[in-house]
């Protein structure tokens, strides 16, 4: 696309009330302007580009449409939403988006009041939006509900579990499914679109609740009548289900046909009850790169839009993630039961290349993390060797079937957990800040947490082995540089090791803060202990320690209430054990976006703030 160097009409808006303002054969021109200053912003912030490019038409129309903030748009996840942050007063700020102290990289209720819903994981937005429908007809407010949510997103089970509910109900909402994972084929094209009107237009409607009427006081007539409409939609329209559910189907319509959303939208503004938009659209849509390559240009850093391609990666030292996705390769080549599981996360949990090697013991579940677990958990059962690659943060979702399928049977699934502790970038909704708390208060759950890249192939391969269940928990990015072993090697279980032997003071860190303790030990000339396990602990290791010095540190990436320095507090309180002890961890607050770096010293993990926090107890001078 050749970048526009004036946006004309773009200027003149600042809020969706400028916008409604325009002629409507504006809307079109204004699209253009809007994506090309979605690249541009983009191209020089980095951030999420693919999908906010493929929904610049349904953003304008439905500003267009309805009557923002009195109306309520709720965006599933908000990879999509950035057109929306542009045209609801944030045009000025997107360059700063997902820069600590710019404005949030998703939708955020205490950023705008045009972000009616927070959201950072999928499939909440039917739910939501339902709520305040029920909440409009309680309080007898004249307020459309809308909720936009991707196909991706309604593969999660909730997403289904509202549609049913809302089937049921008389609220006042509109779904628009925005599907993206296909290109605009020709049956989506003139037939589809005019459909479309005829499908959401008044005469219709009022022709279909009339028949309604007359033919239901005839029960055999009316249920032929009934079945009649369904199957001769159901040839032509891919909508029975949700028409099952109970919502009036309209579509597949054109994403990017500006008028023709404009005068659907229109006219499902004016129905009663639950409304089912379907639109397809194209990841990427007008930039020929990103729709070349939706996953590539999904999140990206910063790049030059004159280039088709995005920047080289600087060949380093392997990520967490990648030692992970070679260590699985290369156990899985040796054993033909071990199997991978991820919920929709292929590329982020490095299984591309697992995929392509064995492709049938790979497993997509879509965005369903409570089934990834129990499918695990089905698996074991049957004894496959079943590895489930999940971010910390997207486990939360499947933890009833944690406890109850999988721990409350004792069943051997190991649990890769990516993304654990501060994420950065993408905020507090993707931070995995809790993992440690929430693992190991579970009977039978063996929780280990790497200080290094070997160090987690060793434990992947540990876990692997354990017949009970087991998680593996590391951080985004890269560790501190240690080559990593091409054997399968593992690690006794419970077993800590001492990196450092001091005086007086010692540091037990787990994870993530191994490394920089043994920076600030030095000043201190304190013992340093590598915990690996968070459960089981290393007991003795503790009993030496506490013997021997007189204040222990715990050291975590992870919030300090319930954590793994909880985990050291209990032991020492049981066995009366005359040692002060002091927890350091993530602070009792919501950290939000920045880089990884800058969050870790705003949380005082880094080798600095482990440093002041420890003088500060000792009342050493600065």
């Amino acid at each position: 696309m050749t970048a526009t160097t004036t946006h004309p009409l773009l200027d003149k808006i600042s809020l969706p009330s400028d916008l409604r303002e325009l002629p409507a054969d504006k809307l079109v021109e204004l699209s253009v302007e809007l994506r090309d200053f979605l690249i541009s912003s983009v191209s020089r912030s980095g951030g999420h580009l693919a999908a906010g490019l493929g929904t610049v038409e349904l953003t304008i129309a439905l500003h267009y449409v309805f009557d923002t903030p009195n109306d309520k748009l709720i965006w599933d996840v908000g990879h999509q939403a950035y057109p929306h942050k542009i045209l609801t007063g944030r045009k000025g700020q997107i360059s700063t988006i997902r820069q600590k102290g710019g404005i949030t990289p998703f939708v955020t209720r205490s950023e705008s009041e045009y972000d009616a819903f927070g959201v950072g994981h999928s499939s909440t937005s039917i739910s939501a939006a339902l709520g305040m429908a029920i909440a409009a007809k309680i309080n007898d407010e004249k307020k459309r509900t809308v909720a936009i949510i991707g196909d991706g997103g309604i593969t999660g089970g909730m997403a289904f579990e509202a549609l049913n509910h809302a089937g049921a109900l008389d609220a006042n909402l509109l779904v628009i499914l925005n599907d993206n994972d296909m290109s605009i084929s020709p049956n989506v094209g003139a037939l589809k679109n005019h459909l479309a009107k005829i499908l959401s237009g008044k005469m219709y409607t009022t022709v279909k609740e009339g028949s309604r009427k007359v033919l239901s006081k005839m029960p055999s007539v009316w249920e032929l009548a009934r079945r009649t409409e369904e199957h001769v939609k159901g040839m032509v329209i891919p909508g029975t289900l949700f028409e099952e559910l109970g919502f009036n189907y309209i579509g597949p319509i054109d994403g990017h046909d500006l008028p023709t959303l404009v005068k659907t939208l229109s006219n499902l503004k004016d129905l009663q009850g639950p409304q089912f938009l379907h639109i397809v659209s194209q990841k990427g849509k007008g930039y020929s790169p990103a729709e070349e390559d939706p996953v590539g240009y999904h999140g990206v850093s910063r790049f030059d839009r004159t280039d088709d391609n995005l920047p080289k990666k600087a060949v380093s030292a392997p990520t967490y993630t990648e030692v992970f996705g070679q260590w699985l390769c290369d156990v899985a080549a040796s054993d033909d039961k071990v199997v991978a599981i991820t919920p929709a996360m292929r590329e982020g949990s490095g299984l591309v290349e697992f995929e392509r090697q064995f492709p049938d013991r790979y497993f997509d579940v879509g965005i369903a993390e409570q089934h990834a677990v129990t499918l695990a958990a089905g698996m074991a059962c049957e004894g496959l060797k079943p590895v489930v690659a999940i971010y910390s943060t997207f486990l939360q979702r499947g933890y009833d079937q944690l406890i109850h399928d999988v721990a409350l049977q004792n069943l051997p699934v190991l649990f890769a957990i990516d993304r654990a502790g501060v994420v950065g970038p993408d905020g507090p909704t993707h931070s995995g800040s809790y993992d440690l708390t929430y693992l190991r208060c579970l009977p039978n759950m063996v929780v280990m947490a790497p200080a290094d890249e070997n160090e987690c192939r060793q434990m992947l391969s540990a876990g692997l082995h354990y017949n009970v269940p087991t998680a593996v928990r590391y951080p985004r990015g890269k560790g501190p540089g240690i080559n990593v072993s091409t054997c399968v090697e593992t690690i006794p279980i419970g077993q800590a090791i001492e990196l450092r032997k001091g005086k007086n003071i010692a540091l037990l860190a787990f994870g993530s803060v191994v490394y920089p303790a043994l920076e600030v030990a030095k000043e201190f000339d304190a013992s340093v202990i590598n915990m690996r396990f968070v459960k089981p602990l290393d007991k003795a290791m503790i009993e030496r320690i506490a013997s021997s010095h007189q204040t222990i540190f715990t050291l975590e990436e992870n919030m300090i209430q319930g954590g793994a320095g909880s985990a050291i507090n209990e032991f020492i309180a049981e066995q009366k054990l005359d040692v002060t002890i002091v927890n350091i961890g993530l602070p009792d607050l919501n950290l939000e976006h920045g880089s990884r770096e800058e969050l870790l010293k705003e949380a005082g993990l880094d080798a600095e703030g482990i440093q002041q926090s420890i003088r500060q107890h000792l009342n050493v001078a600065q």
